[in-house]
């Protein structure tokens, strides 16, 4: 049972912009008590700021939402190529802010930047949920490419029931600026052919989430890519697509719950 928080007993969210080792970061504080990194994906901050907030007040968690350079218009260092160079950057963030016992949470794209942090074992990462993430190979399920999709195809693919959608705002063609920055870590196939196998290597707790309805990674890559990873569960979450921390927030905490989380 998780207790609520009394009325004015949580400090206040402030950003910061801070550099760990080479790289500049903004970040969210939600402080509280455990720490938990949440990572968004290609839709950016906005995407994960409501389930951060719900997780800070529901848990009394210090919840830790960065801003991926690059993303937003922030700043991104020369030295940011790839996933894993992102992945070393937020080691060495936690490094420096000296947090432990910390669970790294990612949604799409964060999910295969929360693999990846794992991935580099340190001793500061107790766990890891991926939540509909990206990355892995799977025969026969690949993921949706969605740069030459509209909006409404978009929406129609990622969302459980699309008329709960946010609209986006008008005007601008081509991708968005997010959407650059997104390829420029991932490439155009959102998949790096050695992870899977990598993932047999992990042995600290990861607990992959999927929403049931997601049309950019299916179910059945869900399953594939938790397959890959030995201490690993799966759970399926009914009415939800491929954002649940927006379409399903509470179904989603639930689930944190249930784990143990």
């Amino acid at each position: 049972m998780t207790t609520l928080p009394q009325a004015g007993s949580l400090r206040p969210t402030r950003t910061e912009t801070r550099t760990f080792g080479s790289v500049g970061i903004t970040f969210q504080d939600r402080d509280r008590t455990r720490p938990f990194l949440l990572l968004h994906g290609g839709g950016g901050v906005a995407t994960m700021a409501g389930f951060a907030d719900l997780l800070a007040e529901r848990t009394h968690s210090r919840v830790l939402l960065p801003t991926h350079p690059g993303f937003g218009g922030t700043p991104k260092a020369d030295g940011l190529t790839n996933v894993a160079e992102l992945a070393k950057a937020y080691v060495t963030m936690l490094d420096e802010l000296d947090l432990t016992d910390v669970t790294v949470l990612g949604n799409s794209f964060g999910g295969w930047l929360a693999a990846e942090i794992a991935l580099l074992e340190s001793p500061r990462v107790s766990g890891a949920v991926i939540v509909d993430g990206v990355g892995v190979e799977v025969d026969g399920h690949p993921v949706t490419d969605v740069r030459g999709l509209t909006p409404q195809e978009l929406r129609a693919i990622s969302w459980h029931d699309a008329s709960k959608a946010p609209v986006p705002p008008a005007g601008g063609t081509g991708p968005s600026p997010d959407v650059v920055a997104l390829l420029g870590y991932t490439g155009a196939a959102m998949a790096d052919p050695t992870l899977a196998k990598r993932l047999g290597g992990l042995d600290i707790p990861v607990h992959v989430i999927w929403g049931e309805s997601d049309g950019i990674v299916t179910p059945d890559y869900g399953r594939a890519f938790a397959a890959a990873i030995p201490l690993s569960t799966f759970t399926l979450l009914p009415r939800s697509g491929h954002l649940p921390q927006l379409e399903t927030p509470e179904e989603l905490l639930g689930a944190l719950l249930d784990l143990g989380n």
